[in-house]
């Protein structure tokens, strides 16, 4: 029955690309509404093909320029955060050759940075540019995916982004946290993170294949305090006070310990993402 339905969700995901693509295509190209095009993608793609529940904490800045720093377990973050952001990921170089996932993070208008230090004042500039049209950027400042039970060492190259001035103002870091905690409703525990965190050498296909027979799973997104760069000596206490503050809140989410607002449901994150889009 699990593959079945697996198999049911998998088609489903690739019917929905297709149906969607074209009015994402011709959004973009006119530059109308895209944003909101592809929220409404994600939002399917994660609740009806990968089973994900979404709680959101706190809420997304309404203030440009904007950089939201997060942790990275999985591609079902970028599944998450699609739903509810109106912005761009930051991206690895090499993802743009992957099949398929590379054409889609083209079209979605990824970022892509080799991480080089040769490299950095050029993709400061890159990454500058694109703030500057208003759209949120989305950093995952570990480099790679973690197994989902821990945040990985900050890497701090490209918060070199954070000390250049955009229209006059220095953008707002706004750290924020992924983390996943329930499997059908129960505790996922230590050992089923795994199955939705994709890291080290795992295969895609098998990976999002035993992700689907899996079943339903919740996913908490927590958005934390923003800041900028004048508050902090460097760019490396910026990292670190990130580094900190994520970790935190993933160690709250895990544990269950929280002193945070209540999370929200999903539909009331999305709709604040659409009026975000829309402002």
């Amino acid at each position: 029955m699990a593959t079945l339905s697996a198999a049911l969700r998998l088609g489903l995901f690739v019917a929905w690309t297709l149906v969607m693509l074209p009015p994402y295509l011709l959004a973009l190209a006119v530059r109308l509404r895209y944003r909101q095009v592809a929220m409404a993608y994600w939002r399917v793609v994660g609740s009806l093909c990968l089973k994900a529940r979404l709680e959101v904490r706190g809420a997304l800045c309404r203030d440009r320029p904007l950089l939201l720093v997060s942790n990275h377990a999985s591609y079902v973050d970028i599944v998450t955060l699609g739903a509810i952001i109106p912005g761009c990921f930051v991206s690895k170089a090499e993802v743009r050759s992957w099949p398929g996932i590379g054409f889609l993070a083209i079209i979605a208008r990824t970022v892509f940075v080799d991480r080089k230090a040769a490299s950095a004042a050029r993709q400061r500039d890159q990454l500058t540019a694109r703030l500057h049209e208003g759209e949120p950027l989305i950093l995952f400042p570990e480099g790679t995916s973690s197994d989902g039970n821990r945040v990985l060492p900050f890497r701090t190259a490209l918060f070199n982004v954070a000390e250049r001035q955009v229209d006059g103002r220095y953008p707002l870091v706004q750290p924020m946290a992924v983390s996943y905690t329930l499997r059908g409703g129960l505790p996922m525990g230590y050992a089923g993170r795994p199955t939705y965190a994709w890291y080290g050498d795992m295969d895609l296909v098998t990976h999002l294949w035993e992700l689907m027979k899996a079943g339903s799973f919740t996913v908490e997104i927590e958005f934390l305090e923003p800041v900028t760069i004048e508050a902090f000596a460097n760019r490396k206490a910026l990292s670190r006070h990130c580094e900190t503050e994520i970790r935190a809140a993933v160690n709250r989410a895990l544990t269950g310990r929280f002193d945070r607002p209540a999370p929200v449901s999903a539909g009331q994150a999305v709709q604040a993402g659409v009026a975000e889009a829309v402002a």
